[in-house]
């Protein structure tokens, strides 16, 4: 070993040892004009939550449970974004209308056959929320009927990266009223297969 290196000492762990965690976001009360940051997760701050295309939606609904968030998003063996899953995907229509086209039975479906791919996903920018209010997303999120809000950041040669995530359940939990929103259909193929039924 070089003579300008010193070992560092090492020690005997406790009976009880805990690990380092991500802070979580601040859950602080808000007003609707407080800054739209305090209640977006940043996830330069916090690990996103993570699943694959290919995984039965039960274990996804369960890593959901476990990790006390609502939304995962899908990404590839690269780690690239391929879309996201909620809990309403996983516990409303959508296994229900995959079975009645697909057939199967439910331990069938996996993630990717009810997520909303990354082609129908869109997203608020990172320099608009930076100057929003709290009152402002929840405007958006009742506009736009979803319970979540991706938050990007591009970069100058034009790579998009999610920085945030929005959550109504979250938002609700810091100000401390309920947040009313009624689903709509995200997309011109859902909004087809609901007049189609």
């Amino acid at each position: 070993m070089p003579a300008n290196y010193t070992s560092v000492p090492l020690h005997s762990l406790g009976a009880t040892v805990s690990y380092g965690r991500p802070t979580s976001p601040a859950a602080g009360k808000v007003s609707k004009d407080s800054p739209a940051l305090q209640v977006m997760t940043d996830l330069e701050k916090v690990t996103a939550v993570t699943t694959r295309p290919d995984v039965n939606i039960d274990t996804a609904n369960q890593q959901m449970i476990t990790s006390k968030v609502r939304l995962l998003l899908v990404t590839d063996e690269q780690g690239q974004v391929v879309g996201l899953i909620t809990a309403t995907d996983i516990l409303g229509e959508r296994p229900m209308k995959y079975l009645q086209q697909q057939g199967g039975k439910h331990a069938d479906i996996l993630v990717r056959h009810i997520m909303t791919p990354w082609e129908q996903l869109d997203a608020l920018d990172f320099r608009d929320v930076a100057n929003a209010r709290v009152g402002d997303i929840i405007a958006t999120l009742i506009g736009v009927g979803r319970q979540h809000a991706l938050v990007i950041t591009t970069t100058p040669n034009g790579a998009q990266s999610i920085r945030g995530i929005f959550s109504s359940t979250q938002i609700s939990r810091q100000l401390g009223e309920a947040i009313e929103i009624s689903e709509k259909a995200k997309t011109f193929a859902e909004i087809e297969a609901a007049l189609s039924v």
